[in-house]
C-alpha cells in the first residue's frame, strides 16, 4: 500500500470514531443536500466513498454504464417503463398552485431545482417537500402524462 492509500484509509477508518456533527460537516463539503432519511452506516459509506473518489478518481463512464446494466438485469425491481427525461434550460421556472399558494421552483446552472432557498435533487423531491406525500414531481408540475391522445 503506498502512501496516499494508507492516509486515505486511515482518514475513512477515523469516521467511525467522529461525532456526527463533524459527519456532518463533512457530508456537507461533498454534498448539496442532506438526506431525508439519514443513518451513522449510510452517513460514512457516502463520505468515505467521496473521499476514494476525490483521492483516487470516480469510475469511467464504461464501468459506470456496465455495473448499472448488470444492476438492472439482476435486480428484482422491475422499471414498469422508462422515465421520461426532462432537460430544463437554466433559469427555467416552474409555478404549481397547492394549498392556497402559489409554489415557484427555479432550475439551476447545475441542474437543481431551487424552492424556497433549498436545492432539490429532483422535481419528485420538491413535490414531497411541498405536499408531505409521495407525488411523481413531472406530474404535480404537469408536465407528465398523455394529453389529446399523445
Amino acid at each position: 500500500m503506498n502512501e496516499k492509500q494508507a492516509s486515505v484509509a486511515a482518514r475513512i477508518a477515523e469516521l467511525s470514531c467522529l461525532p456526527m456533527a463533524e459527519l456532518w460537516s463533512l457530508w456537507d463539503r461533498y454534498f448539496t443536500r442532506r438526506p431525508d432519511y439519514p443513518n451513522r452506516t449510510h452517513v460514512e459509506s457516502r463520505i468515505a466513498y467521496k473521499m476514494q473518489e476525490e483521492a483516487f478518481g470516480g469510475l469511467d463512464v464504461t464501468t459506470r454504464q456496465r455495473l448499472e446494466a448488470i444492476g438492472a438485469k439482476h435486480s428484482k425491481i422491475k422499471l414498469r417503463a422508462k422515465p421520461r427525461e426532462f432537460n430544463f434550460a437554466p433559469g427555467t421556472v416552474l409555478l404549481r398552485e397547492w394549498g392556497d399558494r402559489e409554489h415557484k421552483v427555479t432550475v439551476s446552472a447545475e441542474g437543481l431545482f431551487q424552492y424556497e432557498g433549498r436545492s432539490f435533487k429532483s422535481l419528485t423531491a420538491v413535490a414531497r417537500h411541498i405536499t408531505g406525500t409521495h407525488w411523481n414531481g413531472p406530474l404535480f408540475f404537469g408536465l407528465g402524462g398523455k394529453r389529446g391522445g399523445q
